[in-house]
């Protein structure tokens, strides 16, 4: 699985390319990816003293550069894309309409990369471990968070409309989205980026973790996202935007505000670097200290978690 193309055969009218050489043919053809390499100069050191030195290859990071597809739009909402932990590989697209296969504009467009690479670098350091059942490779622990041999994960989904969260896997997600934005958001100040109108500037306020409540309640709204739009596909991109901006990153920061209070930041690091290592203790340590004994399990644990084996769920 990850010797072998697994992956772009979901979609067929995508031109997959390396990173690697997508980034060449954009300094051959005078493409601005200047906000890209200073995340680069920023993540680097960030990542390390969080306990990853090593990187995601850039070879192993598969790039969607144009679609057949009528209307396609590409970006980090995409659909069916992201890390994918076996293969150890990510799909990215490019931001916008591909059917150039041209980036524009392309400093937006070395952003949406950076959000992107600085997320899936995370989900790649973040400490993994597998068992066979059967024929079966069962990921039974990821990060901070464990799964059965059954299907049972740790902890439970949220409730739906929730504001906050106590699943893990939004936990682990919203602190690798934050730390991506972050660095994103700090790429854009020192390359000089400005904001964009239309469907631009909300990708720009997501990529950069600006988006707000109103931005979410406008980007629930078809009509709005139809209006900025220049294809069904940008528009449902828009939709998808808003719907992981309430279901992840402002859960995530709501979790960090009501346990971290004035030390959310802090809480985050801790998170981090737990996610990296697999180490639960410097985070248990955390929580105990600041909620009483216990907190990471009365605050994680599902009730099923231990419970009789049964099926799948």
């Amino acid at each position: 699985m990850r010797t072998a193309d697994t992956l772009t055969g979901d979609h067929p009218n995508v031109t997959f390319l390396p990173l690697s050489v997508v980034l060449r043919r954009w300094g051959d053809a005078g493409v601005d990816a200047g906000p890209f390499q200073y995340g680069l100069a920023i993540l680097r050191p960030r990542y390390a003293a969080l306990g990853l030195p090593r990187l995601l290859p850039l070879d192993r990071v598969l790039y969607g550069i144009q679609s057949t597809a009528p209307g396609a739009f590409g970006g980090f909402h995409h659909p069916n894309q992201g890390y994918r932990h076996l293969q150890m590989r990510p799909l990215i697209t490019t931001y916008g309409p591909m059917g150039t296969g041209f980036p524009e504009p392309s400093e937006l467009v070395a952003l949406d990369l950076l959000r992107a690479y600085a997320h899936d670098c995370l989900h790649y350091g973040s400490y993994r471990s597998y068992r066979l059942r059967g024929d079966e490779v069962v990921r039974t622990q990821y990060g901070v968070n464990f799964r059965r041999h059954d299907g049972r994960t740790y902890s439970a989904p949220d409730l739906a409309g929730s504001p906050t969260t106590r699943n893990l896997g939004v936990v682990m997600e919203g602190a690798c989205d934050r730390e991506a934005r972050r660095i994103t958001r700090e790429a854009a100040r020192q390359h000089g980026v400005q904001q964009w109108a239309g469907i631009d500037r909300s990708a720009y306020r997501d990529v950069t973790g600006l988006l707000d409540r109103a931005d979410v309640e406008a980007l629930a709204q078809p009509e709005i996202c139809d209006a900025v739009s220049p294809s069904p596909a940008a528009a449902a991109f828009l939709g998808s935007n808003g719907r992981y901006q309430a279901s992840v990153n402002a859960r995530y920061a709501t979790f960090l505000d009501e346990i971290g209070r004035d030390e959310a930041d802090d809480l985050h690091d801790v998170v981090l670097t737990a996610m990296i290592s697999g180490q639960l203790s410097a985070l248990s340590a955390w929580l105990r200290e600041r909620r009483g004994p216990k907190a990471f399990e009365s605050l994680f644990l599902s009730p099923v978690y231990f419970g009789p084996i049964g099926p799948a769920t």
